[in-house]
């Protein structure tokens, strides 16, 4: 395998505000639109595919821009949000203290009322991530058969919060307990760069979207 990069972008301001958000399915604000189009402006030509969480969040701006660009599209289960079972919906205010304090303290070992748990989550990224990683061919499309031509070598992963601070962790080594420690603002864009083994993948850049200029 060549030398890829692989894009990853958080999904723009949700419907609905803040709140612990998986499972449920919210779609993008007009701002959250904005975010994202400010965030593909400039790196756009560089990517040979884009791929996408299944979530409206993601799917509905990946695919606008893939279409827009003629790029191959598809979306994978495995970069879905963690699930938040009973926490779904809720703001931080809604849930009681010494759960939440319980969660933020530790984020591996305490799962909350009916979520998915950690490991689960984290398993379910980094195989993704890897499958990722295989060999695509130039004229690569979902469903059509190939024989090992090499990969795209620039695609974006349009993806959540908890699914880029799990691979951006897994990148730099980070201890799985420390993953909330990593700020991914909305429409944040973060680059991987993938080597050719057996070099480790590393980090570009982990870049936050510049403020709107004043209108």
């Amino acid at each position: 395998m060549s030398e890829q990069f692989i894009d990853l972008l958080r999904h723009g301001e949700v419907q609905g505000g803040a709140c612990f958000r998986g499972d449920r399915d919210d779609p993008l604000t007009p701002a959250g639109w904005g975010q994202m189009r400010q965030a593909t402006a400039t790196d756009g030509s560089a990517w040979g595919r884009v791929i996408s969480s299944p979530a409206r969040r993601c799917s509905d701006f990946a695919r606008h821009l893939a279409d827009t660009a003629g790029l191959p599209f598809e979306t994978r289960t495995a970069f879905r949000e963690r699930g938040f079972g009973d926490w779904e919906g809720l703001t931080a205010a809604q849930i009681p203290a010494e759960a939440l304090d319980a969660f933020w303290s530790d984020p591996v070992g305490y799962t909350p009322p009916g979520a998915e748990p950690f490991d689960a989550f984290r398993t379910r990224v980094l195989d993704g991530w890897r499958d990722l990683q295989q060999p695509q061919p130039s004229n690569w499309a979902p469903g059509r058969p190939y024989s090992s031509p090499p990969s795209p070598p620039h695609s974006l992963l349009v993806t959540h919060g908890g699914v880029i601070r799990m691979l951006v962790a897994e990148v730099l080594r980070m201890p799985p307990d420390a993953v909330l420690l990593l700020e991914v603002p909305h429409a944040c864009l973060t680059r991987i760069r993938v080597p050719a083994r057996p070099w480790r993948p590393s980090l570009v850049f982990h870049r936050t979207p510049s403020p709107a200029a004043p209108s």
